[in-house]
């Protein structure tokens, strides 16, 4: 089932069955997301999906919560660990359908997936400005649960494409991309000043005190993302054909981190947790 949204000269596609995922996101007929592949059935070949529970990596898919050891399933192609929550692996539901507007809602979690109940909710907006996506989830346990958020969009690139965002650090990884120490960003890429998105090496790290917008400039556009979280996941694969700019609340194995800098949420029964992205295009590009 697709649902498609359009406002001014944003047209998006909404994918519900497949993990409750963007489908397309283009800006006068320009593809400002990664298309997804038509008859596409793997959630990865998408142009953004939802993390929750948490976001990234969960070590081995192991953690202690209250005093209790957790086990999570950790998927073949992820191996060892556990990645992204169980919210891009569900279908959502279509609660509600409008031209510009709709919203998408999940209840999961209570069994080997993960242990708590949760309900989460997607509102996704096209207005003139560009694409407004506000994710929730919903304790609904009788006992605290850990929970985080995040979003995986993927921008396509060109050569010579650039990227400018400001974060105080980086979160180095071990061999196996769990995180192990802060360092300066420049230990990786220092964004700030703006900085070329490098060609046949990896970038897959988190940013952490990141001031909430990021600025792409890919295609003859600019593109700026914005959100209300203090994390940015970057992930660049070596073969360069796209660019993952994640909104994330918490940095990589943040349950297992043991202190609240790693931005994991330990919600109460029946609390909320939010974040919202923006997505626009800016500048001479725009005309």
């Amino acid at each position: 089932m697709t649902f498609n949204l359009v406002a001014a000269d944003w047209r998006a596609t909404l994918l519900p069955d497949l993990g409750g995922a963007i489908g397309s996101l283009a800006f006068k007929g320009h593809e400002i997301l990664r298309p997804t592949p038509a008859g596409a059935s793997d959630v990865l070949q998408t142009a953004c999906f939802p993390l929750v529970p948490y976001a990234n990596r969960i070590a081995h898919g192991r953690f202690t919560f209250d005093g209790a050891v957790i086990q999570l399933p950790v998927p073949a192609r992820f191996a060892p660990h556990a990645i992204h929550g169980i919210g891009w692996q569900r279908a959502w539901e279509v609660v509600q359908a409008g031209p510009d507007r709709a919203i998408l809602q999940l209840h999961a979690g209570g069994d080997e997936s993960w242990p708590w109940r949760f309900s989460a909710r997607q509102t996704v907006a096209l207005t003139a400005r560009g694409l407004k996506l506000i994710l929730s989830v919903r304790n609904e346990n009788v006992v605290p649960m850990p929970a985080g958020l995040g979003l995986h969009p993927y921008f396509p690139l060109e050569t010579g494409a650039s990227l400018q965002f400001a974060a105080r650090q980086v979160w180095l990884g071990d061999d196996s991309l769990l995180p192990v120490e802060t360092a300066s960003p420049d230990a990786v890429q220092d964004f700030a000043g703006g900085a070329a998105l490098p060609e046949g090496r990896l970038i897959d790290h988190c940013y952490a005190g990141w001031d909430g917008l990021a600025v792409l400039h890919a295609g003859g556009r600019t593109i700026s993302v914005r959100a209300s979280t203090n994390h940015v996941h970057i992930y660049v694969p070596p073969e360069g054909q796209f660019c993952c700019i994640e909104p994330v609340t918490h940095r990589p194995d943040a349950v297992n981190a043991g202190n609240s800098a790693s931005g994991m949420a330990a919600l109460a029964p029946g609390a909320e947790l939010a974040f919202d992205m923006e997505i626009s295009v800016s500048g001479a590009s725009a005309r």
